[in-house]
């Protein structure tokens, strides 16, 4: 949709003057579910997000309406009575995120209007709450002239999808949507917010996304209930251990240590966060060495682990990363994202694209009776004002 397109649906609907943002997407390359457990993550930004056209209104009410769910219509309230309501469906991201600023002491004159597009595929587990999230804080950081630093934006769409939408889901979306750089991964430290954008010198090697069509849902899948199995096995771990997450053990250190988790779930649950954690580390590692064959087989061991230990696959998404592994020229393949749907990123040689998708579209949609979708990667950066055309 076109920048003078977008304008002209605000028009339609709002009579306030607005500016214009965009925050992106993400995919993650590896490091699984490490983000809550204090461990290392690696995604990037991606060039499609979600775009926001936000106007300072003259009174107190907030409107927000989006292009691609306008059978919801237009959602209507009040500086001072936003609140969470299921009937609100997407909107209650945005409000989430007014809502932590003013419960940060940030005290709104006037009202918005807010106009959404998104890009990234609904349901796909390529981070589309994350980009609304950020698409909003900077748009309220901008239009009121806030002076809010960009990590901190990052954490207010962290808190808002935390206590206001419900999902207790880690930093990394908000983190890769507000601080990707173009053409570099970000290697993040999630027990201590320290990064390191990783520039993505992939030579003949291209980042392809599979959309399995299976609509990925956090909020009603169970990763709350993974996120708690997390929490029990370090409890058990720091019985003797004097650490603060799952993320600070090497491999070594949790085989001599695991017994004291009791329950066997638990226990895999953990041992996927170490494992990947560390896989992750020596993945960015390799990334430098410019060793992507080891970076893909790393890939496809994430995939295992979280089939196998965490159990956040579905069928569809190992029937499309089994089928990527038999593709000559595919280096890597795995689930990206919260899981329970959405989609697998590759690591494939250029000359082996049209092969990948030739062969796994064949394959998935005999299995599934699904067509599968094929994006390849073009790594953007952080959200910030939108370029003037799309």
């Amino acid at each position: 949709m076109s920048t003078p397109h977008l304008m002209e649906e605000f028009k339609k609907r709002f009579t306030s003057t607005p500016q214009f943002f965009f925050a992106p997407g993400r995919v993650n390359l590896i490091g699984e579910h490490t983000d809550y457990n204090g461990g290392h993550v690696f995604p990037c930004a991606l060039s499609f997000g979600t775009y926001c056209l936000c106007g300072k209104r003259t009174d107190k009410k907030v409107n927000l309406f989006s292009l691609n769910l306008p059978h919801i219509g237009m959602v209507e309230t009040e500086l001072s009575t936003i609140a969470y309501d299921k009937k609100q469906d997407w909107a209650n991201y945005p409000l989430g995120v007014i809502d932590v600023f003013q419960k940060h002491g940030y005290k709104f004159e006037n009202g918005v209007d807010l106009l959404f597009w998104g890009n990234v595929p609904n349901g796909a587990g390529l981070s589309s709450s994350a980009s609304i999230e950020l698409a909003t804080a900077v748009a309220l950081n901008t239009v009121f002239n806030l002076g809010i630093d960009p990590i901190t934006l990052v954490k207010f769409g962290q808190e808002a999808e935390n206590k206001f939408v419900g999902m207790n889901c880690g930093i990394m979306d908000q983190f890769a949507s507000g601080m990707g750089k173009e053409n570099h991964a970000v290697l993040l430290d999630c027990n201590t917010l320290k990064y390191e954008h990783v520039p993505l010198n992939l030579n003949g090697v291209s980042i392809v996304i599979i959309n399995s069509h299976v609509k990925h849902s956090l909020v009603t899948s169970a990763y709350n209930e993974r996120r708690k199995q997390c929490e029990n096995a370090l409890k058990a771990l720091q019985t003797k251990l004097p650490i603060k997450a799952l993320g600070e053990l090497t491999i070594e250190e949790f085989e001599k240590n695991k017994d004291l988790i009791k329950d066997p779930v638990e226990q895999k649950r953990a041992k996927h966060a170490v494992y990947e954690n560390q896989r992750t580390l020596l993945a960015t590692r390799k990334l430098r060495e410019g060793d992507l064959d080891t970076f893909g087989k790393l890939m496809n061991e994430s995939h295992v682990s979280l089939r196998d230990d965490y159990e956040t696959s579905c069928p569809e998404l190992d029937i499309i990363s089994e089928a990527a592994w038999g593709v000559k020229g595919v280096l890597g393949a795995r689930i990206t994202g919260g899981g329970f749907g959405g989609c697998a990123v590759c690591l494939v040689k250029d000359e082996a694209i049209d092969n990948l998708k030739q062969t796994v579209g064949k394959i998935y949609k005999e299995k599934t009776g699904i067509t599968a979708d094929f994006y390849i990667a073009s790594v953007g950066g952080a959200a910030g004002v939108a370029k003037e055309s799309l």
